[in-house]
């Protein structure tokens, strides 16, 4: 089943859409594991729909996979914005289990996402790694916050507009700020020390292709984890940042977790 349409939200005081996609057997007794998919910044809540298998994928799973949209927000609350990590972490899953036969344990509960949807997925799992079991992130952006943002600042906007394209250039000071303040609570690194200290942590799962310029920033964020002590898995193979790879890694997550 593919469902398409809006939901209220309370957080974000309005309409916003969402798409559903769920097994071809929905009468079963038991509740079904859930896993949320976010998009990339130049996504939305159909963008896994619209170039993905992901509904074939689905088919045979006992897996209710939702799509929310979060506009190129970064998977935050903005300073100058929506409050959608409020909204994805808190009042979404409150909305999904009333509808549907959905766990609430974080054993069944899966985070993923690509490129911006990537950096979302790490930040809710690492956030509240009580929440989620397993996240998989695929091509993430902003592994590193803080050098972007100083990055920013040193350049200022109109070289930032050159580097990164004038919509985002608009977008980092929405998102963090006029001043562009960094905060622990941005950086993957620090999200996962303070997970570790928890003592409570989601398998985490990565991939990003070799010729995709994220590449060698996943091979620092690897490091990191290592020395901070958390396991995952990374595969990389020769692909670029696009959704023939981001499908394939949606395709191993699937199935290689048994969503």
């Amino acid at each position: 089943m593919r469902l398409s349409g809006t939901i209220y939200s309370n957080v974000l005081e309005m309409d916003t859409p969402i798409s559903i996609v769920t097994p071809n057997n929905l009468t079963g007794d038991q509740p079904y594991h859930v896993a949320y998919i976010l998009h990339g910044l130049r996504g939305n809540s159909s963008s896994w729909l619209d170039y993905s298998m992901l509904p074939v994928y689905a088919m045979g799973s006992h897996t209710i996979f939702i799509l929310p949209d979060a506009g190129r927000s970064m998977y935050t609350d903005m300073q100058h914005g929506f409050r959608y990590f409020t909204f994805l972490t808190e009042e979404l899953p409150q909305i999904c289990r009333s509808v549907f036969h959905i766990s609430a344990d974080r054993e069944h509960t899966a985070v993923m996402g690509a490129s911006m949807g990537g950096y979302g997925a790490l930040k809710c799992a690492l956030t509240k790694p009580e929440q989620y079991g397993l996240c998989a992130a695929f091509s993430s952006g902003c592994l590193f916050v803080k050098n972007d943002l100083a990055a920013m600042k040193e350049h200022g906007a109109e070289a930032a507009a050159k580097l990164w394209g004038p919509q985002l250039a608009n977008d980092i000071p929405s998102i963090f700020g006029d001043d562009l303040e960094w905060k622990p609570e941005y950086e993957l690194t620090e999200l996962a020390k303070a997970a570790r200290q928890k003592g409570i942590l989601p398998q985490i799962y990565m991939t990003c292709g070799t010729e995709d310029k994220f590449h060698p920033d996943h091979v620092h964020f690897t490091k990191e984890l290592d020395e901070i002590g958390i396991d995952y898995t990374f595969e990389d193979w020769q692909a670029g940042h696009d959704f023939f790879f981001f499908d394939e890694s949606l395709k191993r997550a699937i199935f290689k977790y048994g969503l």
